[in-house]
């Protein structure tokens, strides 16, 4: 069976990774808050992870794994949508909810196994901390439940932060119902206004960090493989999970292993609505600020060209690289059944903690040596060149236009005319086309922007 290594945030070391259970390998990713569209930078834990669980269903067996995936739809944020929109609730979580899921599957990410909405495991986060509360490592206040921090002693640990220098460091609310400044929120009282469920404690409503400790739990059990997320989760959302669900469920391991991808930078420069670099994936889908579309698969791509551990930068020549090397892809392998085995040297590459970078150049030398099915096949495993990404690409053979500009330079050359010529290679260069003519023939490539509907009526 192929080893896998994973950099494992905890211990801060590449570790072989070694399943609780080999027949149900569990992973839990922390998913989005569903008030408004998912930017790119949102989009680069999905794919990531999307790409470990196609791992591990190769090593393990399709049906050996167990992805969950939740929505948080309770949240200060929601609430605050709503409020200035006048739209329900409801119908705000609703509407991006299904917003997210079609925006990551045009990038080709699989759903997970589960995808449980926080709404639907009130009664288990109010089940969890009430146990909190009489084992001591919470109490109630004004209505509020807070968690005790300090009664955690190993809190910090993943982040490498001691609580002192958290507190020096950071912001941290100072409220009349905290015992301690860095005590987290476990529940809070609701106004009339805002989402609530009846409890001991009052009318309220969630803390956000309760919510993953609680649905991972009744989803994958008191102890599962990995827990993922982006790195700006670390602390204190994944600090303050692991400090409560350890509490809560003492003879447990929680999660053994925890993935972090780093964040995502657009041009060179941070991603802010400021700087006018801020952007959803459906702009990018769709094109936007009078730039073209851009295909999910080509997003998919830049994405997977830099290793999930360094920061990514997005910019415009990456994206048209990457749609130049896809549709020589999609030419070189159209038709083709791809190879009945994954090439050992991409499944290798993603073994040693997800080195899609790695992958893809092994792709590169299948490409130049024309070995189209091992070229498929390692493409699909990383969920490239699939079927349902292909629809970008349409109208990539462009032999029927070859020939006329074949033809058109055979008699250009007998008639001295060649104002033909010019008009097939302008109508081909405006629809996007490299156009390559020597003495040994033509040669027609999608190149960036290509789109066949402007070759309509050349032929």
């Amino acid at each position: 069976m192929t080893t896998i290594k994973l950099h494992n945030s905890k211990t801060r070391r590449k570790e072989v990774f070694e399943p609780i259970d080999a027949q149900n390998v569990r992973m839990y990713v922390c998913g989005p808050t569903v008030y408004d569209r998912a930017h790119i930078g949102n989009a680069r834990p999905v794919v990531v992870f999307d790409v470990l669980n196609r791992l591990l269903r190769h090593v393990y067996g399709e049906d050996h794994v167990t992805y969950v995936r939740n929505f948080t739809d309770v949240d200060d944020k929601i609430n605050a949508r709503a409020a200035e929109s006048g739209r329900p609730i409801s119908d705000i979580t609703a509407e991006t909810t299904q917003w997210f899921l079609d925006d990551m599957a045009a990038l080709g990410a699989r759903d997970p196994d589960q995808m449980p909405r926080a709404t639907q495991y009130i009664p288990q986060m109010i089940t969890m901390i009430k146990k909190l509360i009489v084992d001591g490592f919470a109490y109630a206040k004004d209505g509020h439940v807070l968690f005790r921090v300090r009664e955690y002693q190993d809190y910090g640990a993943l982040s490498g932060r001691s609580v002192d220098d958290m507190i020096a460091g950071a912001r941290v609310e100072v409220a009349p119902y905290k015992e301690d400044p860095m005590d987290f929120v476990l529940w809070k009282p609701s106004n009339e206004d805002q989402p609530g469920w009846e409890s001991p404690w009052s009318w309220g409503r969630p803390g956000w960090h309760i919510e993953c400790s609680a649905m991972s739990y009744e989803l994958l059990g008191e102890s599962f493989d990995i827990h993922g997320g982006g790195n700006d989760l670390m602390f204190p959302h994944h600090e303050n999970e692991i400090a409560q669900s350890y509490c809560a469920h003492p003879t447990g391991e929680f999660a053994r292993y925890w993935m972090h991808n780093e964040m995502l930078q657009v041009e060179g420069k941070k991603m802010s609505k400021s700087l006018g670099n801020f952007f959803t994936v459906r702009d990018l889908l769709d094109g936007h600020d009078g730039q073209p579309a851009v295909p999910g698969e080509v997003i998919r791509f830049v994405f997977l060209s830099t290793h999930y551990g360094k920061p990514m930068d997005w910019t415009a020549k990456k994206a048209g690289e990457a749609e130049a090397t896809l549709r020589k892809w999609r030419t070189l392998t159209e038709g083709v059944e791809p190879s009945s085995n994954v090439a050992a040297s991409v499944v290798s590459c993603l073994a040693d903690d997800l080195n899609t970078a790695g992958a893809i150049a092994e792709l590169h030398k299948f490409a130049g040596a024309g070995e189209a099915a091992e070229l498929l096949a390692g493409a699909q495993m990383m969920g490239l060149l699939t079927d349902a990404l292909s629809d970008w690409a349409t109208g990539n053979d462009l032999s029927a236009y070859e020939v006329l500009l074949v033809g058109a330079r055979a008699k250009a050359m007998e008639t001295k005319d060649f104002s033909d010529v010019d008009r097939i290679k302008a109508a081909l260069m405006d629809a996007g086309v490299e156009v390559r003519m020597s003495k040994a023939g033509v040669e027609l490539l999608p190149a960036t922007g290509f789109d066949a509907t402007k070759l309509e009526g050349l032929i």
